[in-house]
């Protein structure tokens, strides 16, 4: 009789676990998973209390009822260090829990993470009397949608506490836990804001896309999307839907309703910085160079050019710990891909109604509408018919007049209303410097540059190399608000170059945005890059 699969933290199954069902202190029955991790026992209907063990993964005990539903999903954890606090983001002052996953003794400290790698404090040595007593455990089934729940099982002693204060300054900071007997190390980021207002420019971490890319547990946007597949990955390629239909949108082939939500309450290896990386160093990796790592570029130059700014993350721009009204810039970057209506719309009438500026250093951003279901979770509004093309521009299936520019244009409206600019195919995956299309303008002040000459050459942005135009590319539209001016275009291939737009409006409110996901690589290392962000920035509190 099958009664369940076994598979690891990223839903992989697992051959050879040895189970035992025990009922009433009484051993049942011994066996082990196949190579698809599939437990078969032949067992009376009823509940057991099963151990599961296999060398490299942390054992557990989990109670399972056979004969009733479909199969369980036993979930093990394999060794190692990871860990995340809880919550995410905080104010100044505010208290987060930190929860670690570690199979030996290890060293946690805190970083702040600006121009200058700061050390803040050792948070100090964590081990436990028992044998691997600070080894988590994942909850069984889909806990992508629940969260991982560590710190729940044999914690809540007042002797052991694990939380840590905001600091006293805004930013990003990282907790680094390092392994005293092999060595290995994790770093995990945490975004503390201001208790109250200290800075002119308002700068938001793209939480909502960290969360999207995030697939601990076997689930993020792109792999698994709407929920869990019945039986655990054996081959990524030959089992996931994302490899396997026809185009190269299908994980979004499902009704909005139909996609289960994702929590922010587990491990983010893909946020994950080098022990000893600095600002200046090139963002090694794939996910690193979309996600927290390559923000950070953006802090460090702001840094180093003297510019004061507080950090929020994206739920707290939601949730409205974020008063827009208390400053003269918002600064967005890198990849804000996933934004909720409430904060569209918050942003919007604060640049259109109440003479906000906001810097939008990005690229395909605002594209795709979330919804915050509670604290820790997000359902994501990704449905594209597999007729539809991909999430970057389609067509609306009830009237072929109607093209829609994003996944934002079919639930809202197009980002390019706010943006100035909206993302298209062309382009992605490739990488170019920027020409000079209107040198006149005041944003190329003190750069030298003339209509035609190129820029931006420079970047620390290693996994899409070759300029501040690429990874993603946004253009003007018709959406575009009348008076957007542009100023500059990428010269990647087929004519996809990302495109630097201003505009202003009546309010007195004004828009800059460049349309590239690899700009914020290239400030610290392309003088050009650098004067324009400054002219914008400049100006914006001039006219403030």
């Amino acid at each position: 009789m099958l009664v369940g699969y076994v598979s690891d933290e990223q839903y992989v199954a697992l051959c050879d676990v040895l189970l035992e069902f025990e009922q009433g202190g009484d051993i049942q029955a011994i066996v082990r998973s196949s190579p698809r991790g599939a437990v078969h026992v032949d067992l009376p209907a009823g509940e057991y209390r099963v151990t599961l063990v296999k060398q490299g993964y942390g054992s557990k005990r989990s109670t399972v009822t056979i004969g009733a539903g479909p199969p369980h999903q036993f979930r093990l954890l394999s060794d190692g260090i990871l860990g995340y606090v809880w919550p995410r983001e905080v104010v100044t002052g505010g208290r987060s829990e930190f929860r670690i996953h570690a199979t030996e003794p290890y060293r946690l400290s805190l970083w702040r993470y600006g121009w200058k790698r700061e050390f803040v404090r050792l948070l100090g040595w964590f081990d436990e009397h028992g044998p691997r007593a600070n080894q988590q455990i994942v909850p069984d089934g889909d806990f992508t949608q629940t969260g991982a729940f560590w710190n729940r099982v044999g914690y809540g002693s007042a002797h052991h506490t694990q939380f840590v204060t905001g600091p006293e300054r805004s930013g990003l900071y990282y907790l680094h836990a390092k392994g005293e007997t092999t060595g290995k190390f994790f770093s995990f980021p945490w975004v503390v804001a201001p208790s109250r207002p200290t800075a002119p420019i308002a700068v938001v971490a793209s939480t909502n896309t960290w969360l999207a890319y995030n697939n601990f547990g076997g689930r993020s946007n792109y792999v698994n999307a709407a929920s869990l597949p019945p039986t655990p990955t054996v081959n990524a390629r030959q089992d996931l839907l994302r490899y396997t239909a026809a185009g190269s949108f299908n994980e979004w082939g499902f009704a909005d309703s139909d996609y289960q939500p994702l929590s922010f309450e587990r491990p983010e290896p893909g946020n994950c910085v080098r022990e000893d990386e600095e600002v200046t160093d090139p963002i090694e990796g794939r996910l690193p160079c979309g996600m927290a790592p390559a923000e950070w570029r953006l802090l460090g130059w702001l840094e180093r050019e003297g510019c004061a700014y507080d950090y929020y993350s994206e739920r707290q721009l939601h949730n409205g710990t974020l008063d827009l009204d208390q400053y003269r810039i918002l600064i967005i970057s890198v990849h804000p891909e996933y934004w909720s209506r409430e904060m569209y719309q918050a942003v919007k009438s604060w640049v259109w109604e109440r003479g906000g500026k906001l810097i939008y250093l990005g690229g395909n951003g605002l594209n795709c509408e979330v919804e915050f279901l509670d604290e820790h979770r997000l359902r994501f509004r990704t449905h594209l018919k597999p007729s539809e093309g991909g999430a970057l521009g389609m067509p609306d299936p009830d009237n072929p007049d109607v093209y829609f520019e994003s996944r934002m244009h079919r639930t809202l409206e197009s980002e390019a209303n706010l943006l100035g600019v909206v993302c298209t195919e062309t382009g992605i995956m490739t990488a170019a410097p920027y020409r000079v299309v209107k040198a006149d303008h005041w944003v190329f002040s003190g750069t030298g540059l003339a209509d035609g000459d190129v820029f931006g050459e420079k970047s620390l942005h290693e996994r899409v190399h070759g300029g501040a135009s690429g990874h993603e590319t946004d253009k003007m539209s018709k959406n575009s608000p009348p008076g957007t001016v542009l100023l500059a275009k990428g010269l990647n291939r087929d004519e996809g170059g990302a495109e630097i737009v201003h505009y202003e409006t009546a309010s007195g409110g004004a828009v800059f945005s460049v349309g590239s996901i690899t700009y914020v690589a290239s400030l610290l290392v392309d003088d050009a890059i650098s004067r324009i962000t400054s002219n914008v920035i400049t100006k914006f509190l001039a006219n403030h």
